[in-house]
């Protein structure tokens, strides 16, 4: 028991860094916002309530705290501990309920995964009551290993470089999502909600469906791990450190220009457009892949020097 204890103690420090640090660096919460934090009954969010509950009484409230859980009717929802464990802590909260689970099991074919429509109408809710209810930050529990694991699947099935920010402004332009748990990795989290005896309330919608692309990424990213354990933060710190000049985005770069930087010294007529005529493609030959151009959904990361996270 005291050995678990310590254990609990030591995490609890370590979330409390990272969590803190994460606010700080993308300057996450200011003084009166009124924090929203979407509980969906899991470990992730559950810790970061429970962190951000620490934070709040450490900086004697400059910002308000409140618990949104949205119930969205799936089948076995039990969320009576719940209710028990809010009011034994005494943090504002509010479950909300909203059938969004028969919508979901209608319009997705069998077969199809539920994560998009679900993800896209609990989306809805939730921006629908922090607008209604003066709410000036909505809090997601993503994590470290979330924000990477979304980068590898925008790059292997969508060929984009996109991930979670840390911080954004919602669809309706009336809240700021921020994401605390941004530079706490996974493991420790698990860790802490099993020792914190969360009363966790386990999805029966998405949770069920097996072979996600997001399991299989994640493995990827664990097998990778396991191989040199700082490929993790490696991947995080790139999110950070975005160079457009050795990309191939034309609108990050201006390739064409470059001949306008050059030093003086070269071919007199070195300005010159040259008229290269393209190979001829033989049936063996695979097309080269067309750019797909997405305005409004390249996400602009932060490019502060933020030091790598070797946890």
């Amino acid at each position: 028991m005291h050995t678990a204890s310590n254990r609990s103690a030591k995490l609890e420090k370590k979330l409390l860094h990272y969590t803190g640090k994460a606010i700080a660096d993308f300057n996450m919460i200011q003084k009166g916002d009124k924090v929203m934090l979407c509980l969906s009954g899991g470990k992730d969010s559950f810790t970061l309530l429970y962190i951000l509950n620490l934070l709040r009484q450490r900086s004697n409230n400059k910002f308000e705290l409140f618990s949104f859980t949205l119930d969205q009717g799936q089948p076995g929802w039990n969320d009576t501990k719940l209710h028990e464990w809010m009011q034994e802590h005494r943090i504002p909260y509010e479950v909300h309920r909203q059938d969004t689970y028969s919508v979901v099991i209608d319009k997705v074919p069998e077969g199809k995964t539920y994560c998009s429509l679900c993800s896209r109408l609990r989306r809805g809710s939730i921006y629908t009551y922090a607008a209604k209810h003066g709410y000036t930050k909505v809090a997601l529990g993503h994590h470290r290993d979330d924000m990477i694991t979304t980068l590898m699947m925008s790059i292997l099935y969508n060929g984009e470089i996109k991930s979670m920010p840390p911080k954004l402004l919602s669809d309706n332009k009336q809240q700021i999502v921020i994401r605390p748990l941004a530079y706490c990795q996974e493991e420790d989290i698990a860790e802490y909600a099993a020792l914190r005896e969360f009363p966790i309330i386990p999805c029966n919608l998405c949770g069920s469906q097996e072979n996600l692309a997001r399991q299989r990424t994640k493995q990827l990213l664990k097998n990778l791990a396991q191989e040199n354990e700082k490929i993790p933060s490696n991947i995080l710190h790139a999110l950070q450190a975005l160079q457009p000049s050795q990309l191939m985005d034309k609108r990050h770069w201006d390739f064409k220009g470059l001949e306008s930087l050059r030093q003086n010294g070269g071919l007199a007529n070195i300005n010159e457009p040259v008229d290269i005529e393209p190979l001829m493609m033989t049936d063996g030959d695979e097309p080269l892949p067309q750019p797909q151009h997405n305005d409004g959904a390249v996400i602009q990361f932060q490019q502060s020097a933020t030091s790598q996270h070797n946890q």
